[in-house]
């Protein structure tokens, strides 16, 4: 187990956060941020090892991005509290930057692939969220990529959910919207157990 790896920023999420919503949101915001960091390291060539080690760090932002959240909700204190904890216990800059850039009021830019890819999954797992739990079966499996289209001009449908950080996140990644809600949505739906969606779906 890497000092810094998944299972120390999962320890650190259930430490610091009690509530299973907000857990669960930090675990599917890891899984759509590490395929991000999956598919960037097949571009740059990696395999194996390397590929792993590559992405883990998005695995890891996407867990600890609101770990302080439940503790700390004002705007003075997060993510600022976390990354000056997470500082302290040595975790790499390059996941500290990527937390507080997911923040638009934290003064620090959208820089590294990471950082842009965090950014752009953070509003778009709670969404795919939302729309696995109205369906009958509460199961991501039964959702689709034309349904989460049309959920997002539903202003009454998730209406915390910033739609514009969605579009903008897909921008930043220079990828097409549909491709970013598909590449989340069949993140989300590859671990679907995990996250808890599985709902009462038939997996055939």
């Amino acid at each position: 187990m890497s000092e810094f790896g998944r299972e120390s920023a999962l320890a650190l999420l259930e430490q610091w956060t009690k509530g299973e919503s907000l857990r669960k949101h930090g675990m599917a915001v890891s899984v759509c941020t590490e395929a991000y960091g999956v598919m960037e390291a097949a571009r740059l060539g990696l395999t194996g090892a390397e590929a792993e080690a590559f992405a883990e760090p998005y695995a890891c932002a996407g867990l600890l991005h609101d770990m302080d959240y439940e503790r700390h909700p004002s705007l003075e204190e997060h993510p600022f509290v976390g990354v000056a904890h997470l500082r302290e216990l040595g975790w790499p800059e390059s996941v500290l930057h990527a937390i507080l850039a997911h923040a638009d009021y934290s003064g620090v830019g959208r820089d590294s692939h990471l950082d842009k890819a965090l950014f752009a999954c953070d509003e778009l797992a709670g969404f795919l969220t939302a729309c696995a739990l109205v369906k009958p079966s509460k199961s991501i499996l039964e959702v689709e990529v034309a349904g989460v289209k049309k959920k997002m001009k539903d202003k009454a449908f998730a209406r915390a959910v910033k739609r514009e950080d969605i579009t903008g996140g897909a921008e930043l990644l220079g990828v097409p919207l549909e491709e970013h809600l598909e590449n989340c949505l069949r993140a989300m739906q590859a671990r679907a157990e995990e996250l808890g969606l599985v709902g009462s779906a038939v997996v055939g």
